[in-house]
Order: C-alpha cells, then sequence, then structure tokens
C-alpha cells in the first residue's frame, strides 16, 4: 500500500493522527508486532527515492524475509520535514532518500539509530557517513549535458564554476528548485566555502534559466533551446533505454579531476530510533545494501550506482572508479545554509 504525503500535511498533530491511522489500516488483522524484533512486524518506509526502485527492494525483501512492507512516498525535503515535525511520534520504521541532505536534516534532529554492523560491513567507507547513522544505498554522478550539433568537446566547461563565468550567460540551463540540484550545491558549499558559493549562485541567477525537473533539463538541451544543462547521470541513460526520443541530440560532460562538478551524490537509507520494529528495519537496509538488493542497481530500469557488497554497475555506465569524484563525508552537507544562499541570491 502507498500513501501519498501532501504539502499540506507536513506539519502537525492531525499528521501524526492520520500517521497512525494509515500505519493501522495497513497492518494484516490479528498480526503483531514485536519491538525489535523481525516476527510479525510491517515495515513503514518514508520513501523519497524513485518510486519503482524502491518497490522492487521492497518486494524483494519481503520475498526473502516474509516481512510485509508498506510505505509512503515524497521528496527528499518534504519527507525529511515530516519526519522532523512528527518526532518520536513517527509511524516511520525506514527513511529513504535520492540525495544524502535530507538524510543529513533527520540525522542532525537526533532521530535515527546506527546502522548494523552487518550494513557497514557491506558499504565502503566512502558510501556511507563518518557518523555511521545512515548508509549510502545507491548514487548518482553529477554531468553536464549538451547538445552536440551546437557544443563540441573542446567547448564544453571544464569545470561546474566555470558556468559562472560571462561567456556562458543565457546558454544553459538547470533545476535549481529540486532537491537533486540543490545536493550539488552542498558539495560545492563544502569544498569552496560560503562567499564562493554565493558568488557561484549569483552568477548562476543570471547565466541560466530555471527549468522544472532534471528531464525537462535534458529535454530542452536535446531540442537545442539550450547549448547544456546541469543534472544527474541516470535521466540520460533512462531515457536511452526507452528509444532516446529525450537524448537523442545529448552528449554527457563528466568534470572529473575531483571538481565539483564530479560529485556522486550518496541516496540514503536509516532506521528511525523510534521504529517499534529495529531489527526488521535493519535487516531491510541489510537486504538493500546486500548482494541481491544491489543487483537490482545493476539490472534494473533506474541506472543508478550500486555502493555495496562488489556489486559492479550496469555495463552502460562509466565505472564509478572512473569519475575522480570529489572526496565529501556526506554527513558534512549542509542543505538549510545551501537554501539560505539560493534564497539569498534570486534562485529560491
Amino acid at each position: 500500500m502507498s500513501l501519498r504525503i501532501t504539502r499540506r500535511a507536513l506539519i502537525g498533530a492531525a499528521a501524526t493522527t492520520i500517521s497512525a491511522a494509515a500505519l493501522a489500516a495497513c497492518s494484516k488483522p490479528g498480526s503483531t508486532s514485536t519491538p525489535g524484533s523481525a516476527d510479525g512486524a510491517t515495515l513503514t518506509i518514508y520513501n523519497a527515492q524513485h518510486e519503482t526502485l524502491a518497490q522492487e527492494w521492497m518486494d524483494g525483501f519481503t520475498k526473502a524475509t516474509g516481512i510485509k512492507v508498506t510505505h509512503r512516498q515524497g521528496d527528499d525535503t518534504e519527507m525529511a520535514n515530516q519526519l522532523v515535525a512528527e518526532g518520536a511520534n513517527s509511524p516511520a520504521d525506514v527513511f529513504l532518500t535520492e540525495n544524502s541532505p535530507a538524510m543529513t536534516l533527520v540525522e542532525n534532529a537526533g532521530l535515527l539509530a546506527a546502522t548494523s554492523e552487518e550494513i557497514r560491513g557491506q558499504v565502503p567507507s566512502q558510501y556511507r557517513p563518518s557518523t555511521n547513522a545512515w548508509t549510502g544505498i545507491a548514487a548518482r554522478s553529477t554531468v553536464f549535458v549538451y547538445n552536440t550539433d551546437k557544443l563540441k568537446q573542446a567547448d564544453l566547461p571544464a569545470s561546474l564554476m566555470d558556468l559562472a563565468k560571462p561567456e556562458w550567460k543565457g546558454r544553459w540551463a538547470a533545476s535549481p528548485s529540486g532537491a537533486d540540484f540543490q545536493a550539488i550545491i552542498t558539495a560545492i558549499l563544502q569544498l569552496k566555502g560560503e562567499d564562493e558559493t554565493l558568488s557561484w549562485l549569483k552568477a548562476m541567477k543570471q547565466n541560466s534559466t530555471a527549468i522544472k525537473g532534471n528531464s525537462a533539463v535534458m529535454k530542452a538541451v536535446n531540442a537545442g533551446e539550450f547549448e547544456g544543462g546541469v543534472i544527474y547521470h541516470y535521466y540520460y541513460f533512462g531515457d536511452q533505454a526507452k528509444g532516446g526520443q529525450n537524448s537523442a541530440k545529448v552528449g554527457m560532460h563528466y568534470f572529473g579531476h575531483q571538481d565539483p562538478g564530479a560529485f556522486v551524490s550518496i541516496s540514503g537509507g536509516g532506521v528511525l530510533k523510534s521504529s517499534k520494529n529495529q531489527e526488521a528495519a535493519q535487516k531491510f537496509l541489510a537486504y538493500v545494501t546486500g548482494k541481491d538488493g544491489q543487483a537490482v542497481l545493476r539490472d534494473g530500469t533506474s541506472f543508478e550506482y550500486p555502493v555495496a557488497s562488489k556489486v559492479a554497475a550496469n555495463e552502460k555506465l562509466k565505472p564509478l572508479s572512473e569519475l575522480d569524484a570529489p572526496t565529501i563525508d556526506p554527513a558534512t552537507l549542509n542543505s538549510p545554509k545551501v537554501v539560505e544562499l539560493m534564497q539569498e541570491a534570486g534562485l529560491l
């Protein structure tokens, strides 16, 4: 059962009451859940990952363990704010995100339990926070997509920071209101500091065009409306798998060289301290980060990178080891400050 949370219900006691009632409605009559036990548990996932991907994980986990799962769907910021508002009264057992800053927001509110030794053993340290309050479950690479009729390799920006230069005015697009793009800005903030980040954002306001959604950015680049745009890699591969209608004239540029534009965003998974199903919740994340769960990323249609259990990426993707991404502890990414800076720059 999937229950979609609206922004209208983000804050307030009424949301918590509805949450508890919905959880009860999803449980099998007569079933019981013992705190800390997987027996008889029905897990509630607050899911900000792509719903189809999360559903594959949930279905696979239930098949492997017999533990039932229900979920609520929303975006990163929406779900993180919901959890902070609900606090210890949240019915959620597990939180899944597309980008790590939302997970850090919940962690900083003191709402997450430490991940199990099994999970930490499956996920290399570069793909989880130093705090071990949650774990990486997947990854996506920042890329500059460009129209191959309008730009050649020699014309491409050497760094993401170059897009602030006057010569790029009116030539590129992005989706600044989305959690994906804001995660990229958290990397700039971590690597370059507040002053340089604000300066870049102000230049972005002058140079770029805001479009809602990464797919829409790529579509506009493909149509020749813009020479380039900043998105995550998997939008291109997803469209190519469907026939390439919106990517036929699109090339992908990986910045590399540990540039802010080579940022690899970690999707996160965490167990709520308030969960009454701690053992089952940890088992769920162990499944997602295990070989079967990571194989869903390799073999499925998400085109996101596996990060655990030594599972290789889809063969169509540039290997993670070749991206030359900057080294960033995801626990340090500061999404509230990014929102503040983007508002100051007039992008939000």
